[in-house]
Formats: C-alpha cells, structure tokens, sequence
C-alpha cells in the first residue's frame, strides 16, 4: 500500500499525479488539496482539514464526493498536514508521498520538511517523500545506503538537519567524501551527482535531508 497525500501547494508546482496511481494507491487530500484531487478526478479517501482556504462553493463540491472527511478548528496545535501524515503513519503503508507541500509559504514549505522527522520520532519504519515537479525530499538516518541514478533528477543534496553529521562518506559521485564532519549550515554536499548508475552514501551519527532535483 502507498498513500499519497496531497496538500494546498501552488498547483503548478505539482509532477504528474497519474504517475503516482496504482491499484495499492490511497489518496489523501489536505484542505485546498482535495478540491485539487477532485479537478484531477481523483476522489480521496480521507480528506483532512480546516477548509479556510477554499470557497463555501468549494466545499459544497468536497462535501458531495468525499465521505471521509475529517474537520477541524481552525485553532488547533498540529497543521492539517500533519494531522494527515499522522494518520497515513498509522496505517503502516510502504511508504507516503508528499504532494503540494513547496512552493506559496515558507513556514509551511520549512514545516512539511520537519514533518519527515515524525516517522523518525516514533520508530516508524516507513519512507515519506516530499514530492514536487522538480524534487524529491527526505531524510536517513545513520547507516549504510545505496542511491540510483536517475536522469529526471540530476543533482542529488546531502543537507544536515542536525548540529552534526558524523563520518559522511560519499561513493560513486561526482565530488566524493571521505568520513567527512558536516556542520548544520554548511553548503559542502549542495548538487552533487552521481558518476555511475549507482552509488552510496553513509554516515555514523546525526540526520541528512537528501534532496534529489533538476534545473
């Protein structure tokens, strides 16, 4: 099972959803996001939110096709991102996509990537991506993994999202590391490429945020 979720973003920055269907697929959509789904004609599942960012007209739409709706107070402690995620995380799925969480707001573009933390934060093993026309976002933690080359998306980013990352080693790239100390802040690992189909990339200590894009 994959569960897609696709939030408010600015539209023109979404990929090609079609390419993301799939007999296991679940749809989720968050606020804005499920008007979005229904003009693609794709009726979500779940469909979570405050709904302060479409019209009532709007509503009256996702209120006649979707059936799971979860509503909330505009006031609340998590974002309806994040109460969505947290949901998807529940359901022990493969792995989540992340749609329409760049672009428009910088404090939510900063807080979906925080949001990748959460399956970190309580020991759960699934992948999320965060997933736009140009990028693709997550995070590992320490160890050992492999990365494939992949021609839509050029140039791959080691980013810290903790004080220190301990040890980066980078194999098969364009620009490789040898058990390098990366600080919070530093720009050493922006645009690298892979050299070969593949490649490796590890680390003993901290979080990276990887960034897969193209121009």
């Amino acid at each position: 099972m994959i569960i897609n979720i696709l939030a408010g973003g600015p539209e023109e920055l979404l990929p090609d959803l079609s390419s993301y269907q799939g007999d296991e697929t679940i749809w989720v959509g968050v606020d804005r996001g499920v008007f979005h789904l229904l003009n693609r004609n794709i009726i979500p599942e779940k469909a979570f939110g405050d709904f302060d960012s479409v019209s009532e007209e709007e509503l009256s739409v996702i209120e006649h096709q979707v059936t799971g709706i979860k509503r909330y107070k505009p006031e609340k402690d998590e974002t309806d991102m994040e109460l969505a995620l947290n949901w998807a995380l529940e359901q022990k799925p493969e792995r989540i996509h992340l749609f329409g969480a760049t672009g428009g707001r910088l404090d939510h573009l900063l807080a979906n990537v925080q949001l990748l933390l959460n399956p970190i934060k309580t020991n759960n093993p699934v992948n999320v991506y965060i997933v736009d026309e140009k990028n693709i976002v997550f995070l590992k933690e320490a160890g050992h993994y492999k990365i494939k080359k992949m021609a839509s998306k050029k140039y791959i980013s080691f980013v810290p999202l903790t004080l220190d990352v301990t040890d980066l080693t980078l194999e098969g790239f364009k620009f490789p590391l040898k058990n390098r100390h990366i600080y919070l802040g530093s720009t050493l690992c922006i645009s690298n490429e892979l050299i070969s189909d593949y490649g490796t990339f590890s680390f003993s200590k901290g979080i990276l945020i990887v960034i897969r894009s193209n121009d």
